[in-house]
């Protein structure tokens, strides 16, 4: 019976903790049509989440598309199929590689940081403070966030994907001895509309979840130093686990047919 005891407390607090992250996602969203706009602290939230991820978005995405390229190369040489490469790099990184990458990426600098500031803030009683000066925290501290990583994640995965395809191109022309041109050509002609928007649509949900997890963790953070590591760590695992389940989800509805 205690195993079953051990399943059921595991269970009611899922459902305890999606249902909290829900009203807290309501709230959330609610909150954004409602004034006032701390336009200064979007704008310096666009700056934290988008400008300052590029480095490492850039780098993990042409790393990625030339690893892909030569993946590629070497499995479909087994059947003479060299010359898909250019266009299953492409398709592999708008619709799939390029959101997911840069959304695993960003959830480990950007959520970590956010649930590690929220947190600090929370067990300093800093929010409090805010509540106490008629100030609602979650207008001032989550809105913003949210707001900045819906804006910044899908041009993030733009430039991503533009870098993972030239990542491509770099392995295929000079490791592979495919034609500059020709590689060019064909990835243009192969991408559709399609695939590109389908990318970042993800994107965009990815930095709703990224923002959202960050702030709920920081937010919901207590005990001091050791509860906001604990916070910090909870918004990392937890946004990537809701990436690649949304990733999963999305790719079903986008492409059902």
């Amino acid at each position: 019976m205690n195993v079953f005891a051990a399943i059921g407390r595991v269970t009611l607090g899922f459902f305890r903790e999606t249902g909290r992250v829900s009203l807290f996602a309501g709230d959330s969203v609610s909150a954004v049509a409602r004034p006032p706009v701390y336009w200064w602290l979007i704008a310096q939230q666009l700056m934290r989440i988008g400008y300052f991820s590029l480095p490492v978005v850039g780098l993990t995405a042409f790393f990625t598309g030339g690893v892909l390229a030569l993946q590629i190369y070497i499995g479909g040489n087994r059947y003479g199929a060299e010359s898909i490469v250019p266009q299953i790099v492409a398709l592999g990184i708008t619709r799939e590689l390029g959101p997911v990458i840069a959304g695993l990426m960003v959830a480990g600098r950007v959520a970590a940081a956010i649930a590690a500031e929220i947190g600090t803030m929370r067990v300093t009683e800093q929010i409090d403070a805010l509540t106490t000066l008629s100030t609602n925290p979650i207008k001032y501290l989550v809105v913003p966030r949210l707001v900045a990583a819906v804006i910044s994640m899908p041009i993030l995965v733009a430039i991503a994907d533009s870098i993972g395809i030239f990542g491509g191109y770099v392995v295929g022309t000079a490791s592979l001895g495919f034609n500059g041109s020709i590689y060019l050509k064909n990835t243009v002609d192969f991408v559709t509309r399609q695939d590109v928007t389908s990318g970042l649509i993800k994107a965009a949900v990815f930095g709703f979840i990224i923002a959202l997890m960050g702030c709920f963790n920081g937010f919901n953070s207590k005990g001091g130093a050791q509860g906001v590591g604990a916070a910090t760590t909870n918004a990392v695992v937890s946004a990537s686990i809701l990436i690649l389940a949304a990733n999963y989800i999305l790719t079903s509805l986008l492409f059902s047919r």
